[in-house]
């Protein structure tokens, strides 16, 4: 049986019933078929992939049955009942009449349909779905398809034929029609019981029926309430869990350890030899447990050569176990030069010094990337450079260094990682916009029937022109919900991908090694994690325009084929000839892309530096030198964003043109070669839709193809870091049931695997457990190394480490979180108040709490910056007893707190009566009084164990440790500034020397020695010494913090502010100033000349296809056709000549303009940041300062000439299709002024929504830079404590809340685009209804108005994107106007009151009536003090905490300026001079020693006001000369970030060097000496005494006995002058405060 006989002898498709008819009638089978078949159809092949969906799909909370769900279950069983019902009466009447086959296959199919979408409703209740696409879909057909039958049958009378069945057809489509009604409402969320009680806020688009999400319609809420008021994070929707970093992690983990090993089989096949370990050079052994696989990366030659120069004397090891030059390079009995250094070989290194490499878990519970070191008993991970291994999987073994594209071996790929876990939504995404991308080509095809029926008007029948209307609606209807919800998949994957790769960088930042950390900075990789994660979040989303585009051009040549012929090959002759300029240009953009985005880093890296050593610069008047280095390299990218903007102007002048010329070149071709040679409205403006719809993919070529070049540099940029070394997690080995605590057996370590001898070799000691063992040896010797070693932070090349258990580590810098001190203690242990008073009680910090702000909540800014030094260090260590591990691992605690205050947390912590007496402590201590109490004692040697044994035992043996000690106690004993100043410590002292005498005599010790020992005996017990009080209570926070306030302020880090309302207009306006004002203006009038030029070439073209001499063709071939043929093309080509020079030259104008606008507002940021006052600093974090100078730079740079071009573009275009749609049909303007008013509010009622949502983004960004940097400053702590996976639950989180503010402007944008594209469709819908009403229009004018209807949806899609993102991107200028407009300190020179060139000539300084307070609304911390020093006097300063001595220095400098009285020197009042004029000639050794990146020239003298014999002179005044002679590049040695190639010492001893090479009249010791080691602090004190004796010098004390030989001593109490006169006086006056202090300390 045939088709034909199966639908009861009636045809399918009838044309002639169809289209000659009075209304559109479709034949019986065509109504019992296709319109039954195909909703049906769709239903259930699409089941086959929503069945097992529904299977997996995890079932919260499985819905209750209510009435909108029974209601969804019922009809469709009442429909299929009914379906039914008409198959028993079709059967009934079978023999009466022949029915058709089809109508029973029709009735049968649509009642088993029907009751399988009633039993979908049941089974999607019971998997807790509240709406279901799939059936909104179905019934949405089916409705459709109903419609068909139901007019025919009243059209036809079917209710007088057969009442029965037309009330059957009646019924039927009614329940179709509410059953589409009710898909619009989806089930509410229930309770079931205490099960959601303690639910979380969800999504409202969890609960969103599906029309609703189509239209966005469930973000509306959100949308009113950003209408109405300012929001805040607190009310935004959470985002969907699929969007969270919790779920989004691990799927990347597990993609990347298949590709790690997919590397190590590969590689293993290429090179099995160079997968294995051999010995290396340190003679590491292998055994059975060593890994196959070594991945190791040999360095190149000229790498290895630029790393010995830049390492070649230290060792690249954390800031407090640097050692010196002659200490790296000498080996006991024998030196080794730097010479010899020089002259090894420059082989590669086959073998390396112990590979590193990194294992770690992954907390798949918690979704945490864990790089960490493999427990005991697991399974090895595999990992290349930092991956996320697993249990039971290989190992790959990286070196430190960066993997080489030339060892033969094959890295892990993060394309490959991205593409296996993100290939499912992105294909789902790009299969979408490939149907809307076919959408687009629906309208030019109704376009053609449209303008046929015009042409035929009068014999064609009405209803199909308003069918054909209509389907210009419906098409773009369809269109704008495809192209939305496209977006609102592939926008949300962008984050995804951002978020996973920002996890995975922070993770690796937490695991690198010590040499990965050399080659890339902080600065470099917070660039990382702002701008390349972004770029590639960017394009993930418009990744689709490199396949689209092609595919629309080319379906719309095929089109035109047919249209135009072979002449449409003319245009793609056009369209290849830009093909060639295109190449050359993208090849040139992505090298200048790569040589920018170093520049960029080398330029954070050294604003990161600045801003970390602000108050430096501010006290040494060195902002100019190092505003210079910044803007030496903003220069050099600016000069590449010059040839970027060349290269742009060139792209944008030849793609918006090649619309046009393909355009000319196909009518010319027409013209000439088709017969007539005449062209008609249908052929001109079907062929111009179509041309139209090629501009957009050809407009945004020139904007993906940068944006994929960059992406593409950021996706290997972080693929290089990704795949640098780790720290080795087998470096230390967990053994719980270990025999000693603490076992390292032949151990060999190294920081540097350039420098010639190992850092720490042969070392073996076992550490039982519950002892304290202390670890003594000199400056440099490896002490700190040691610890390092145990942690398994530096490079293990030999030997075993075993820990037993949990480790807390106090390193010898304290790392202070910008928290509450209280969280710093806990460090996310829970809340025990007794263990909590306990240790507060036994680290001494209970005073500090009584005058902090807020006690232990008061909030510590970054680095700790309003705590003073011993307070941070005991908190440091409060931190560690708290934590109550098993092992302490204590890095010279007590060096930074006063004598008495180390005594107590000796006796109360340490030592065998302290809380942790029961614990294994290893302590690194200089203070050799502590000995005696130790129960171990471990001597250290140039990296050697020499000697361990109790302490009778060392003395005894009269070995190392003697001579240790004698060596200290002669230095000790001839400084005039010890760390022991209390009396009982002087008693532990004599005892020392009667123990040392003993052995001495027993020795036989030779006379000098015996005569120097007795000596040392005689002025010990003869001298006093004073440390009158703790250093954490006689300092006060630092120089510019604010002191003790008024109750309840705990807050010094505030949140960061957005904006309210709308961007001001000052802020276009000041990015046009620096754009220039005239420039922009001339712009503007170039574009609008280009659009004019545009608009008059789409009007001579319908007014050339109505001409009606060319219409008639019978004369086509005469001389005056062919000659008004060519005036006609002449024109046209004219106009596009006009458009040519219009936009080359605003191209032009336009990108050089806007580089020179970004140029000018970040020279001004930074200016201004540079002039900021101290407070700024003080209370705001690094990172949102850095994030202004790199992420929202980079969009000044990048994005916002794009999206403002655009912009212009959009508005332009939209304007010209307006202004030809009324030229075409005035009576279109009635439609355009209610839709335009509409318009506008939605776009308001969007806009303030839209805005803030960006701010908050902006706002919440910061915290995640921030959180990172404070992350790698505390990493070693971080690893200590096993806190990483916590740290990274962190960064997650801040990450989630910053993406919450993210996803609700995606959303934002997508809800208007919904609603504008629909206006759109009105407008194209208005133009079609108007065409076919006014019957006086001619074709041409159809067409121009139809052809430029149809791109409003487009334009308006286009404005509403770039518009958005415009918005978005000039709030970046308005945080940087931000930044550019705060306030800043007086001028750095003052003309009006100039200051000799050798002021100050005699160094007086005269404080008259001062009074100051560190911001407005504080207390004044100086108050009224008056006192002269005079010139070459000597002045200690002493006092209590908040006394006010700092703010002496904060005063005398003008870090803040006076509230009243003023300060003079040498005649001039300091409040009136410039502020160069005044900080660059007086002088200061600042407590902390900060050391900038590049050479020790530059960091001596950054102004190179001085010559190279001055800054040996300082060198080696300051002890360094040895030193830096011994460095390969001498002073042009490179000091590394932070000063990382130095030790703590050498950076002290380099700011002496600074302040030597100065040598003012006036010099301000400010703590210089409070945290370094003895030695250092002897150099140190010496050189003052010898350098600026002449000078006056203002000492803010350490130690009371640094002073006693001063001139004056300055009592300070309550910011006022208590005492002031010379020691001796103050001494003989038992009431003084002084002599309380000096007799509280054992001096009197």
């Amino acid at each position: 049986m045939g088709f034909k006989e199966f639908c009861g002898n009636v045809s399918f498709w009838d044309e002639n019933l169809l289209l000659n008819n009075s209304w559109p009638q479709f034949t019986e089978c065509f109504q019992q078929t296709a319109l039954v078949w195909v909703p049906c159809g769709f239903l259930w092949i699409i089941s086959l992939a929503y069945l097992p969906y529904l299977r997996h799909v995890t079932v919260k909370l499985p819905g209750q049955v209510t009435w909108l769900n029974s209601a969804k279950t019922f009809f469709p069983l009442a429909l299929c009942l009914l379906c039914v019902v008409s198959l028993i009466k079709t059967a009934s009447l079978h023999d009466q009449s022949h029915t058709a086959t089809s109508l029973y296959v029709a009735d049968a199919l649509r009642a088993v349909t029907f009751l399988y979408a009633g039993l979908l409703c049941v089974l999607e209740r019971r998997r807790g779905l509240v709406t279901s696409g799939v059936q909104f879909i179905f019934w949405l057909l089916t409705s459709l398809s109903d419609i068909i039958p139901f007019y025919s049958g009243i059209i036809q009378k079917g209710h007088d034929d057969d009442i029965f069945r037309f009330s059957l057809l009646c019924l039927e489509f009614t329940g179709t029609i509410i059953m589409l009604v009710l898909q619009f409402f989806s089930e509410a969320q229930h309770r079931h019981g205490y099960q959601a009680l303690g639910q979380e806020e969800v999504s409202p688009e969890l609960y969103a029926s599906f029309p609703s999400r189509l239209t966005f319609w469930w973000s509306q809420r959100l949308m009113s309430m950003g209408f109405k008021k300012s929001l805040e994070s607190k009310d935004l929707f959470p985002m969907d869990p699929v969007n969270q970093s919790r779920n989004i992690v691990p799927p990347f983990r597990h993609a990347w350890q298949a590709e790690v090993d997919r590397v190590n089989n590969i590689n293993s096949k290429i090179s099995p030899k160079k997968a294995s370990f051999t010995k290396s050079a340190y003679d590491k052994t292998d055994d059975e447990h060593t890994p196959l696989l070594n991945n190791h990366t040999e360095i190149p030659q000229t790498r290895r050569d630029a790393q010995r120069d830049s390492t070649s004397a230290t060792h690249d090891a954390p800031s407090h176990t640097r050692r010196t030059a002659k200490q790296v390079v000498k080996n006991k009995d024998k030196e080794v030069t730097s010479e010899n250094h020089k002259t090894r070989t420059n082989q590669p290194n086959q073998n390396g010094y112990g590979t590193g490499s990194t294992q770690g878990e992954f907390q798949g519970q918690t979704g945490q990337v864990s790089f960490k070191g493999q427990r005991r008993g697991q399974g090895h991970g595999a990992t290349n450079g930092g991956t996320f291994p697993k249990g039971g999987q290989s190992k790959v073994e990286l070196s430190a260094s960066a993997p080489s594209e030339d060892d033969g071996k094959v890295h892990p790929s993060l394309f490959r990682v991205l593409v296996a876990t993100y290939w499912l939504p992105f294909f789902i995404g790009q299969f979408l916009m490939l149907l809307y991308t076919l959408l687009q080509f629906v309208n030019p095809m109704v376009l053609n029937a449209l303008l046929d029926y015009v042409n035929a008007r009068d014999t064609s029948p009405e209803w199909q022109g308003y069918v054909l209307a209509c389907s210009f609606f419906v098409a773009s209807f369809t269109a704008t919900f495809v192209f939305h919800q496209t977006q609102h998949n592939m926008m949300p994957l962008g984050m995804r991908v951002k978020s996973s790769i920002i996890t995975a960088v922070y993770q690796k930042a937490l695991t690198m090694s010590n040499e990965s950390k050399r080659q890339s900075t902080v600065g470099e990789i917070v660039n990382l994690m702002s701008i390349d994660c972004q770029r590639l979040q960017d394009v993930t989303a418009f990744l689709y325009l490199t396949w689209s585009g092609p595919l629309t051009i080319a379906i719309a040549l095929y089109q035109l084929w047919g249209i135009l012929g072979p002449a449409c090959l003319a245009g793609l002759g056009v369209m290849l000839l830009v093909i060639p300029v295109n190449l050359v240009v993208v090849s040139k953009q992505r090298k200048l892309q790569i040589a920018t985005m170093r520049i960029k880093d080398q330029r954070l890296k050294i604003m990161a530096e600045v801003l970390n050593g602000i108050k430096v610069l501010k006290l040494y008047g060195w902002e100019p030198s190092f505003q210079d280095k910044v803007l030496y390299h903003r220069n050099k990218e600016l000069d590449n964003l010059r040839k970027i903007a060349y290269l742009n102007a060139c792209s944008t002048f030849v793609w918006t043109l090649v619309p046009y010329l393909v355009t000319l070149a196909s009518f010319t071709a027409y013209i000439l070669t088709s017969e007539l040679g005449y062209l008609d409205s249908t052929k001109a403006f079907v062929s111009l839709s179509l041309f139209n719809i090629m501009r957009a993919p050809i407009n945004l070529i020139p904007q993906i193809i940068p944006a994929v070049i960059q992406a593409g540099v950021s996706l290997k940029r972080v693929n290089t870091f990704l795949n640098w070394g780790d720290l080795d997690p087998d470096n230390v080995k967990k053994d719980p049931k270990a025999e000693d605590v603490i076992a390292i057996d032949d151990g060999t370590f190294i920081w540097d695997r350039a420098m010639p001898t190992p850092t720490l070799r042969s070392i073996n000691m076992h550490i039982p457990e519950g002892k304290l063992v202390a670890v003594v040896g000199t400056v440099g010797c490896g002490k700190s190394s040691l610890l390092a070693a145990i942690l398994g932070e530096m490079e293990k090349t030999k030997g075993t480490v075993t820990m037993k258990n949990t480790i807390a580590y106090v390193p010898q810098e304290a790392w202070i979180q910008n928290a509450t001190v209280r969280d710093n203690i806990t460090f996310g242990k829970p809340m025990s108040r007794r263990r909590y008073d306990q240790v507060v009680s036994a680290c001494a910090l209970e005073s500090d709490f009584k005058i902090l702000v807020g006690g232990d909540m008061t909030e510590i800014g970054e680095k700790g910056i309003n705590l003073s030094g011993g307070q941070k260090q005991r908190v440091s260590v409060a931190r560690a007893v708290y934590s109550d591990a098993d092992t302490y691992l204590l890095d010279d605690p007590l060096s930074a707190v006063d004598s008495h205050v180390g005594k107590h947390i000796f006796h109360n912590v340490i030592g065998r009566q302290g809380v942790l007496a029961n614990k294994t402590r290893v302590l690194v201590t200089h203070g050799i009084h502590w000995l005696p109490m130790v129960d171990q004692i471990i001597v250290l040697i140039d990296g050697k164990v020499t000697e361990v044994g109790s302490y009778e035992e060392l003395l005894s043996r009269d070995g190392a440790f003697a001579t240790f000690l004698r060596t200290y106690l002669t230095r000790d004993s001839t400084s005039e500034d010890e760390d022991d100043e209390d009396p009982e410590i002087q008693r532990i002292k004599e005892g020392i020397f009667q123990r040392l005498e003993s052995i001495t005599s027993d020795a036989a010790t030779s006379g000098d020695e015996r005569r120097e020992l007795d000596g040392v005996r005689r002025r010990v017990t003869k001298r006093q010494r004073s440390r009158g009080f703790s250093e954490s209570e006689k300092t006060p926070p630092k120089a510019a913090a604010p002191p003790p306030q008024k109750e309840g302020m705990t807050r010094l880090v505030e949140e960061e502010q957005s904006m309210k309302g709308g961007v001001k207009f000052s802020v276009y306006l000041a990015y046009i100033r620096a754009l220039g004002s005239y420039a922009w203006l001339f712009i503007l009038g170039l574009y609008v000349m280009f659009q004019a030029s545009s608009l008059t070439a789409n009007i001579w073209l319908s007014q050339w296809t109505d001409d009606a001499t060319l219409a008639n063709t019978s004369l086509a071939g005469t001389q005056h056709y062919n000659d008004l043929n060519a005036m006609y093309l002449g024109v046209y080509g004219g106009l596009g000549a006009a458009q040519a020079i219009f936009i080359m030259a605003f191209s032009l104008l336009y990108n050089t303009r806007m580089v020179r606008a970004t140029a000018r507002m970040h020279a001004a940021m930074l200016l201004n940041i540079l002039r900021s006052p101290m407070a700024f600093f003080d209370t705001t974090p690094i990172g949102r300062i850095l994030n202004r100078f790199s992420r929202d730079v980079d969009v000044m740079d990048v994005n916002l000439p794009q999206s403002a071009r655009m912009t212009i573009v959009g508005v332009g275009n939209l304007l010209n299709t307006l202004i030809l749609i009324s030229y075409s049909s005035p009576v279109f303007l009635s439609v355009v002024l209610p839709l335009g008013v509409l318009y506008k509010l939605v776009q308001m009622f969007y806009i303030k929504t839209s805005r803030q949502l960006k701010r908050l983004e902006s706002t919440t960004r910061s915290p995640v830079y921030t959180h990172f940097t404070e992350t790698i400053q505390g990493a070693t702590s971080i690893r200590a404590y096993g806190a990483s996976d916590r740290f990274v639950r962190d960064s997650q989180d801040r990450l989630d809340k910053n993406l919450v503010c993210y996803f609700a402007y995606l959303v934002s944008q997508r809800w208007l685009g919904v609603r504008l594209e629909l206006l759109g469709s009105v407008v194209t819908l208005a133009a079609a209804l108007f065409a076919i009403l006014n019957t006086s229009l001619s074709s041409g004018l159809v067409g121009l108005s139809v052809t430029y209807a149809m791109n409003v949806t487009q334009n308006l899609n286009f404005l509403v994107r770039t518009s958005s993102e415009l918005e978005s991107n000039i709030v970046s200028t308005e945080r940087i106007q931000e930044y550019s407009e705060s306030p800043t300190e007086a001028e750095w020179t003052n003309p009006d009151h100039p200051v000799p060139s050798d002021w100050p000539e005699d160094g007086d300084v005269k404080f008259k009536d001062f009074e100051l307070r560190y911001r407005p609304g504080l207390d004044l911390v100086l108050r009224g003090i008056s006192f002269e020093v005079k010139s070459g006097e000597k002045i200690g300063i002493v006092g209590r905490t908040g006394a006010g001595k700092s703010s002496l220095t904060v005063a005398l400098f003008r870090l803040v300026e006076a509230a009243a009285g003023c300060i003079v020197v040498d005649g001039h009042n300091t409040g009136q001079l410039g502020l160069h004029d005044l900080r660059r000639r007086l002088t200061i050794l600042p407590q902390d020693p900060v050391i900038f990146s590049g050479t020790l020239r530059m960091n001596l003298d950054p102004t190179g006001s001085h010559d190279d014999s001055e800054l040996w002179n300082a060198l080696e005044l300051a002890h360094l000369q040895a030193f830096v002679a011994g460095l390969p590049a001498k002073l042009n040695y490179e000091c590394g970030e932070g000063g990382q190639n130095l030790s703590v010492g050498q950076r002290q001893l380099m700011c002496l060097a600074r302040s030597v090479l100065r040598k003012s009249k006036i010099l301000v010791l400010d703590e210089a000496t409070a945290a370094v080691d003895m030695e250092t602090d002897d150099v140190i004190q010496q050189t003052i005494r010898s350098e600026f004796k002449d000078s006056t010098v203002l000492t803010i004390a350490h130690r009371l006995n640094t002073i006693l030989d001063y001139d004056r001593i300055l009592v300070m109490e309550d910011g006022r002058v208590k005492e002031f006169a010379p020691p001796q006086q103050l001494l003989a006056d038992s009431s003084s405060d002084f002599y309380g202090m000096a007799k509280a300390a054992g001096l009197v």
